[in-house]
């Protein structure tokens, strides 16, 4: 028995959601239409039953009288009759069909010559059967002896007004349940004939559907309208983030292949007859050089995968001199070299970042400015309203028209910066940088040179 009510629970978890709603349905208009109906029927009999009980107390209190002063018995009201009996239970008295048979058992004959006065009946309402009574029962001394005085009144039409009641009831409720059931049923099957549909869509999407959209109304706003919607903007961010995965492979593809087949090459050259000493270093130098682009490659598409996560950001803080300091030591020297200039200014404040991204994204910038840049080289860093805001200038050519609005995608490099080194994911590593510390990166021309701002909560 003790494990019957989890197997019927899971019995019911198996069954299909509709069925599951119609069938709670039921159950609750059930105890709703049992409760209604027990509370008309009781109503009901309690009026029908005061009623009788008024009659038959004012005609029991009749014959009471009657026989204490020894005068004729009073009629009863219609269906009434009576017994008179002494003390030890025998019929002295009667009216009516109960001439010999006492109306009250030994143990009710003993609590009436007690004193007390009873109230019953004689008969089942169900199942149908003659004879029933409402009885009331007294003592009365008449003569200097013990009477008791049992007055009845048939039931008949008060028990037959309530099986008709009964009748009524169920056949009331059983149509009523049928219609609530129905109706829960219908409703069931509309409200889930949306999910139906996007379940098909979806199962579609999974056998290899190409139309990544479910068919949702644009002229509702209700619960599974929105998760419609909220499920179609899910599948635009998965068929948005299939197509970089799509690209990210042709273009690592593409920025793998170029390293790896020049190495394959001057392997090849060497291979093809013996070399001297100085021609194999020279070969093992454009080797390693072609072996550090790859690491830079790995490292940084890492880097990206690690920023993308978002788990590796720890705001700390930091002086916002130390960390510009820190960022352009090892740039500064190369400026010199070049003779160019390299200035920063900054507010007197501290700021809640991560350096050790923020450091590498602000060298990436500086780094781009010496190499693709001119001039002096500005890095400016000001605090208003809890954003560092961050701008590395240069005077320079600036970037091309055509490449700012693809600045910061990954593998993307300005046409004029084809023969440099580098992988085409710098700007995306300090776009990413930025995304992690809440913030946006923006890249344009200043009509000087190029200028690329940062925007971070700090």
């Amino acid at each position: 028995m003790s494990g019957s009510g989890p197997r019927l629970r899971s019995w019911f978890g198996r069954l299909p959601v509709v069925t599951r709603l119609v069938v709670a349905v039921a159950l609750a208009m059930t105890l709703v239409l049992a409760g209604a109906a027990g509370l008309v029927y009781w109503r009901v009999e309690t009026a029908l039953d005061q009623q009788i009980d008024d009659d038959l107390t004012a005609y029991r209190h009749g014959l009471a009288h009657a026989v204490h002063n020894g005068t004729a018995l009073p009629p009863g009201p219609s269906g009434s009759l009576h017994q008179v009996l002494d003390a030890r239970g025998q019929v002295v008295g009667a009216a009516g069909t109960v001439q010999r048979e006492p109306l009250l058992t030994p143990a009710e004959l003993s609590a009436v010559a007690g004193g007390r006065t009873i109230r019953g009946d004689v008969g089942p309402l169900l199942p149908i059967t003659s004879g029933t009574l409402r009885v009331q029962a007294a003592r009365v001394t008449a003569d200097g002896r013990v009477r008791i005085v049992v007055a009845a009144v048939r039931r008949g039409h008060r028990d037959e007004a309530l099986r008709e009641l009964l009748a009524q009831l169920a056949f009331a409720s059983g149509l009523t349940l049928i219609a609530a059931s129905y109706v829960g049923y219908r409703t069931a099957r509309a409200a889930l004939r949306p999910v139906e549909r996007y379940r098909r869509g979806a199962a579609a999407l999974a056998d290899g559907g190409q139309d990544l959209r479910l068919d949702v109304p644009a002229d509702r706003d209700d619960e599974i309208t929105r998760l419609g919607h909220t499920l179609n903007r899910m599948l635009d961010r998965l068929a948005a983030s299939t197509a970089r995965e799509h690209q990210f492979i042709a273009d690592a593809s593409h920025e793998l292949r170029t390293p790896l087949t020049l190495m394959r090459a001057e392997l090849d050259v060497a291979l093809l007859r013996p070399r001297t000493a100085e021609e194999l270093t020279e070969t093992l130098r454009s080797v390693d050089t072609e072996v550090g682009r790859l690491v830079t490659l790995a490292n940084t598409l890492l880097d990206l995968e690690q920023l993308d996560s978002g788990e590796h950001i720890r705001r700390t803080p930091v002086e916002l001199g130390h960390l510009l300091d820190r960022a352009t030591v090892p740039y500064r020297a190369a400026a010199e070299r070049d003779g160019r200039t390299l200035t920063s200014t900054y507010d007197d404040t501290t700021v809640r970042v991560d350096p050790r991204w923020l450091e590498p994204a602000l060298g990436t910038l500086l780094d781009n400015a010496l190499r693709h840049g001119a001039g002096a080289i500005g890095l400016s860093a000001r605090v208003r309203d809890g954003r560092l805001r961050l701008s590395v200038t240069d005077e320079g050519p600036g970037f091309p028209a055509d490449f700012l609005p693809h600045a910061f995608e990954r593998f993307t490099r300005a046409e004029t910066s084809r023969t440099t080194p580098g992988t085409g994911l710098g700007l995306a590593l300090v776009a990413a940088v930025a995304a992690s510390h809440d913030g946006t990166a923006h890249a344009g021309n200043t009509g000087r040179g190029a200028a690329v701002t940062v925007d971070i909560g700090c």
